[in-house]
């Protein structure tokens, strides 16, 4: 039998092509030739920037006696969590509900029709070869109390309950997340709690939005922000040279991360920093925001113009090694001079801060004047090394993410090339991931993959497509955000006010995935309650906004003891309780005073803030515009509270003392 990997869509499903284990792609086939066979599921969970995947595959699945042992006893099934979150979701709650613990590479053993039994991580050859013969053994030999384990487990899953539903989220609410998160707060180095350490990315942005929403804690939230984006910027975890920020810190100062480059995280501390900009115009702000734009677009941009996945950790099978110096090295390439002169601002030391006495590069204090062309001049040299491979997929959710954050840093920076990446990026998961009402996760060389999106999909492309109606005010991508958010309205819900993460006619697996917690990522469940909060505010939908309402319930129950996985749902919950501050700038598309007072309203940080831009129309596609008339045939803006505005003022410091009101 062959490997069956060979015409997949994920990069990480095609690196395993070559492998002797007869790998399939999860799906019917799969399940129907275990069933044939009358064997057990072996289910591999990982992704294509993860190191420890990539030391099982080369320790394990590149063996042929290994290999031999799979093939003999299992149907081998190998899955892109990238790909299919929701398979992850539930084999991932099997894993830590079994060992107390989870991670990737996941190995799961299921029976044919995909209840595990047996689950773990990362597994050593040896020991992993000592693994499949017991659990070939006691398949052949003790059958049924392994189906009773699994059933066990899949029923114990499937009776805990969904987190239960709270109030609406009130002022009081975010007040007690900012005490609770100040209690785990670390004031000596930013962040929360100890190593690793993970950039603590909505968390941040509530923080960012608490503090402007002018509430008592306001100056404790912003100090909380500022002192975590500002060291994390300043160390390792942050790429010194060309932008971008690793996947988390080993370390709980922020110095040695652990190397891969993931997109979502990139897309949303770029949002972050871009809103600390905006919020006291701080200067490293700035320089943070602009370094990882512009890195995402020379590194991660495809010529489909969506953005790729991730970059690994490791080149030459060795991770960090792309980013990691010596002083030596430094010297080689600056000379004497300037190689002490960067190794000192760079804090690179002869014994070293990663391994084999190299460095990571950190920035403690701002350079000295004229050091660019130092840091050019590394950064020239650093490129003649080999590069991180880079997962080139498109994910729909992630690109979303990205959407909305190029296109308010453009705004808000005047770089229009961001804005228009953001547009790209948009008609790419239009073209290619939009089919009939319904949306697919991932594409690669602008081919769409199988797989039906996810809740966070539909929930974060329409974030990103009305960030991008706000920026551009053009009405195509409101349209599209209103299409996808009535998917999430009719085929997510689950009734008491929360969303499932898959779909009503989703493949159905052995539990429907449910999780309202951020994780790396914001939850589904918030992300919709963002969109549909905007969306209501753009149209006056009651429908809408008691959607988001009812799902920011959850947010009640996490504030006090566990915030820092309400994030998303916190600046959610401050947008609520701020707004609808609804602006509607009616003028021309190049008129100087309009686009001065879109820009204006752009750089509020109201956290209600929604903002229409167009010109008058009887019949306009965004109902917020409706009746906005030119003031004297000048541009006007209209600043409203659900649909009742003040009177339209035509200055910009008009506009600003109505913000500000």
């Amino acid at each position: 039998m062959a490997n069956r990997l060979a015409s997949a869509t994920s990069p990480y499903l095609l690196q395993h092509a070559g492998n002797p284990v007869h790998w399939y792609e999860w799906g019917e086939a799969a399940f129907a030739e275990a069933r044939r066979r009358d064997v057990p599921l072996l289910v591999s969970v990982g992704y294509s920037a993860c190191h420890w995947c990539h030391v099982m595959a080369h320790e394990s699945f590149e063996d042929d006696a290994t290999a031999g042992l799979m093939n003999a006893h299992f149907v081998n099934v190998k899955v892109d969590r990238e790909e299919r979150p929701d398979v992850d979701a539930v084999y991932m709650g099997a894993t830590q509900a079994m060992t107390g613990q989870g991670g990737w590479p996941m190995t799961v053993f299921t029976t044919p029709d995909g209840d595990p039994f047996y689950a773990g991580t990362y597994f050593p050859r040896a020991q992993f070869q000592r693994l499949l013969t017991a659990v070939a053994k006691a398949w052949s030999e003790d059958r049924d109390a392994l189906a009773a384990q699994g059933a066990k487990v899949v029923d114990a899953l499937t009776e805990r309950s969904a987190l239960p539903g709270g109030p609406v989220p009130e002022a009081a609410t975010t007040a007690q997340a900012v005490r609770g998160l100040a209690g785990s707060f670390d004031a000596a180095r930013g962040g929360f709690g100890g190593a690793p350490k993970f950039p603590p990315s909505m968390v941040l942005e509530f923080l960012l939005r608490h503090a402007a929403s002018g509430a008592p804690a306001g100056a404790d939230a912003l100090e909380m922000a500022e002192s975590t984006l500002e060291a994390m910027a300043r160390g390792g975890i942050y790429d010194q040279l060309g932008g971008g920020f690793a996947r988390y810190s080993v370390d709980a100062g922020w110095v040695v991360p652990h190397f891969e480059k993931m997109l979502y995280d990139n897309a949303l501390l770029l949002r972050v920093y871009t809103h600390w900009w905006r919020a006291t115009g701080s200067v490293l702000a700035r320089r943070v925001a602009l370094e990882t734009a512009d890195w995402l677009l020379r590194e991660m941009r495809t010529p489909e113009g969506g953005f790729a996945s991730a970059l690994d950790a490791d080149s030459e099978g060795v991770e960090g090694k792309f980013y990691a110096w010596t002083p030596g090295q430094l010297r080689a390439v600056l000379g004497e001079e300037d190689g002490a002169l960067a190794a000192s601002v760079y804090g690179v030391t002869d014994a070293g801060t990663f391994e084999h006495g190299s460095s990571v590069l950190v920035l403690p204090a701002d350079p000295p004047e004229g050091f660019e062309r130092v840091r050019s001049a590394l950064a020239a040299a650093r490129e003649q090394r080999v590069r991180p491979g880079r997962d080139d997929k498109i994910v729909a959710a992630w690109n979303g993410l990205a959407v909305a954050a190029l296109a308010e840093t453009g705004a808000l920076f005047g770089r229009p090339d961001l804005v228009e990446a953001a547009r790209a990026a948009a008609g790419l998961l239009e073209e290619v991931h939009v089919s009939g009402d319904r949306l697919l996760r991932t594409s690669r060389d602008g081919r769409a993959g199988p797989n039906a999106g996810v809740l966070e999909d539909y929930a974060d492309v329409a974030e990103g497509l009305l960030a991008l109606y706000a920026v551009t005010g053009e009405e195509r991508w409101f349209r599209r955000a209103g299409a996808l958010l009535d998917v999430v309205l009719t085929r997510f819900g689950d009734g008491s006010g929360g969303f499932y993460d898959t779909a009503d006619d989703a493949e159905r697996l052995f539990q429907r995935p449910q999780d309202p917690t951020d994780n790396a990522t914001p939850s589904g469940q918030f992300a919709a309650a963002g969109a549909l909060l905007s969306y209501g505010a753009l149209t006056g939908s009651a429908r809408h906004r008691d959607a988001a309402l009812a799902a920011l319930g959850t947010v009640s129950v996490l504030a006090g003891q566990h915030a820092r996985f309400a994030g998303w749902g916190l600046a959610v919950a401050e947008a609520a309780i701020a707004g609808p501050v609804e602006v509607a700038v009616v003028g021309p598309e190049g008129d100087e005073a309009a686009d001065a007072l879109h820009r204006a309203a752009l750089m509020s940080a109201n956290p209600g803030l929604v903002i229409a831009r167009g010109i008058p129309s009887d019949a306009p596609a965004v109902p917020l515009l409706e009746h906005r008339a030119l003031v004297d045939g000048a541009p006007a803006a209209y600043v409203c509270h659900h649909f009742t505005c003040r009177a339209p003022v035509t200055t910009v410091a008009g506009l600003r003392s109505q913000l500000g009101a």
